[in-house]
């Protein structure tokens, strides 16, 4: 029997992921929107990520060519302590939960992964980062749902985690309507222990503010 070809592009982007644990907290919460907003087209629990930086489709060649260089950055960066906080949406079509922590060392983070996906001569939308969990979308006729969502959000502060890995991610689109479908390409281990703060980091763009916000979510 012939084996179906390969295909020559791969949808990728390089994120960070919540323990199991974290993600549990929150979908706890986030029980009684599920049960109040069915229509909504929730993401998988496992496919909770916060993005870093989006590949958008890359030649499979490409993806390749970003394994040892982000493999050596994960080995000298530290790992990083982060919570889920609150929630909220973009144009009432994207549900979210905000992330609090070491937003510093995650804004750094991400800037020493784009450099290094510059460095390998791959372009990429060069779009501010705004941490985030993505929950769930509105369908099209639903105009309601995200924002009774984002109200069962309210107050939610979830327990502190250290990042683990760095994460390159592929996603696929299944054959029904519905959310994309992720997995890790590759997955590099973060170094032990945390950074001190720095006083003088410069200013970066602000993650999205609880219960609102008028912009397109940035990532997938």
């Amino acid at each position: 029997m012939t084996e179906p070809p390969q295909a020559a592009t791969q949808h990728a982007f390089l994120a960070l992921a919540p323990p199991d644990d974290a993600k549990n907290e929150l979908a706890h919460a986030l029980s009684p929107a599920y049960a109040a907003c069915p229509d909504l087209r929730w993401n998988r629990i496992e496919d909770w990520h916060i993005t870093l930086v989006f590949l958008g489709e890359l030649p499979v060649q490409a993806v390749q060519r970003l394994r040892s260089p982000l493999a050596d950055l994960a080995a000298a960066r530290p790992s990083l302590e982060l919570a889920l906080l609150g929630g909220g949406h973009f144009d009432e079509r994207v549900l979210w939960s905000g992330i609090e922590g070491d937003l510093d060392e995650l804004h750094e983070l991400a800037e020493a992964v784009r450099a290094r996906v510059r460095d390998c001569g791959i372009a990429f939308a060069e779009r501010p980062l705004r941490p985030h969990l993505t929950l769930a979308r509105a369908r099209r006729y639903d105009n309601a749902s995200v924002t009774a969502a984002a109200a069962c959000l309210e107050g939610f502060t979830g327990r502190p985690w250290q990042t683990e890995r760095l994460h390159l991610v592929g996603s696929t689109v299944s054959g029904h309507p519905g959310p994309r479908r992720y997995q890790d390409i590759d997955a590099w281990t973060l170094t032990i222990g945390r950074r001190h703060p720095d006083p003088c980091s410069a200013d970066h763009a602000p993650a999205p503010t609880a219960q609102g916000g008028s912009q397109a979510d940035p990532c997938p």
